[in-house]
């Protein structure tokens, strides 16, 4: 009986010691391993959170996490968007800390335009995280209840670049409305008045203006310097061409009225000495107390040549008003007037590149807007701005011609 109870006793000893060998070994492992269960949470973000800038984010239970897998693919996350190719610069395990420069790779190109465009501020709320590229963000403190901001804007290159863009566009309106920047050349009209406005050259500020706000915008938000594109550089050059080809033919318009009206005017001098001598020799004949035959005849003569010239100079006159700009071809009835009016008047033609000038500058203004990238135009498209530059400028030339034809019929 006292054996049955002595083994009994050991029994039970070695139970408890085989019980307190597997809690400590239970302990061990839970000392060696005190992650498993815990999951990995940003809970501060220091830094200015804008591209190409550095941040440094705090992650708890980082570096347990870190111990099965790989904090070098870690990349921010912000709105759900993962910024993918944007490693950490630093890991600070031991802090559980993570330091990031953000910036604009072909591999997030499409996300931060997601981010940055259509902007509305210079700052946008947004939810912030990281994690691995293809799996889910950890969790977060910076969630739709307490978002981040998203610096869209620098302010400072903001207030610098505005100021640019504004005082350009004060300055040329001032130009385009005391000057010939934009207009037709030629002379002054008489008076204060001005040439009217070149479709040709307004074509070509357009452009100009468009391309040079977009160009700093773009700059100013993505900081890319490359943005032309070969179609923006195609259409340049379809407004410089048609400009260049209008200011020729102007130019060759203007410098034959110009040696007309030179001609008519070296007439017209001859014309009034001719007039004053024949005047001086009547008078001379007719100053004479009696008048013999011949005095009577060569009056006579001379009489007929003065009205000859006289009836001349009243020709001429008449061809040198016609040959002068009249005040409605030569002076600015308006922007819109002028650039859509030739010698006849409103012009379809003229219509029709203004349309698609204004076309392609809305499609432009969304590209962007929306994308923050310069829009790429199709071939087709350019088609039909050349071939509406080349339509034209083909009906400027007989524009030219008729206006000479109606010059000689009228004098």
């Amino acid at each position: 009986m006292n054996l049955l109870k002595a083994s009994g006793v050991a029994i039970l000893i070695l139970l408890q010691s085989s019980l307190a060998g597997t809690q400590s070994t239970a302990a061990q492992a839970a000392d060696s391993h005190p992650a498993a269960g815990a999951q990995p949470k940003v809970v501060s973000l220091t830094g200015n959170l804008e591209e190409d800038d550095l941040i440094s984010v705090k992650v708890d239970h980082l570096a347990e996490w870190a111990s099965a897998n790989d904090a070098r693919k870690v990349v921010p996350y912000l709105n759900g968007l993962a910024l993918r190719g944007n490693y950490p610069e630093e890991i600070d395990a031991s802090k559980n800390q993570l330091s990031y420069h953000l910036q604009i790779t072909p591999a997030n190109k499409r996300a931060w335009i997601d981010l940055l465009g259509a902007p509305t501020a210079i700052r946008r709320p947004v939810t912030f995280s990281v994690g691995l590229e293809d799996q889910s963000p950890f969790g977060s403190v910076y969630d739709l209840g307490n978002q981040a901001e998203l610096t869209v804007i620098s302010p400072w290159y903001g207030v610098i670049a505005v100021i640019v863009v504004v005082v350009t566009f004060i300055v040329f309106i001032r130009l385009a409305q005391k000057t010939s920047i934009i207009r037709q050349p030629g002379p002054k009209p008489i008076g204060s008045k001005l040439r009217p406005y070149s479709l040709g050259r307004a074509q070509m500020a357009f452009w100009f203006l468009l391309i040079y706000t977009a160009y700093v915008v773009v700059w100013l938000i993505t900081g890319a310097l490359d943005t032309i594109t070969p179609s923006l550089l195609a259409l340049i050059g379809i407004s410089a061409g048609t400009g260049l080809s209008e200011a020729l033919i102007d130019s060759d318009k203007d410098a034959a009225s110009q040696g007309q009206l030179q001609d008519v005017a070296a007439e017209k001098r001859i014309l009034d000495q001719d007039i004053s001598q024949l005047q001086a020799q009547i008078s001379q004949i007719e100053s004479k107390p009696t008048l013999s035959p011949e005095d009577l005849s060569n009056r006579e003569s001379l009489s007929t040549r003065l009205y000859n010239r006289r009836t001349r100079l009243s020709q001429i006159s008449q061809e040198d008003r016609t040959l002068a700009p009249a005040a409605e071809r030569n002076v600015s009835i308006g922007f819109l007037r002028d650039i859509l009016s030739d010698g006849s008047g409103v012009s379809f033609h003229r219509f029709q590149i203004l349309a698609w000038t204004t076309v392609l500058g809305i499609i432009f203004l969304s590209s962007v807007y929306n994308e923050l990238t310069m829009p790429e135009f199709s071939a087709t498209l350019l088609g039909m701005m050349g071939l509406s530059s080349g339509t034209y400028i083909g009906f400027k030339f007989p524009e030219r011609r008729s206006t000479a034809v109606n010059e000689q019929t009228r004098s």
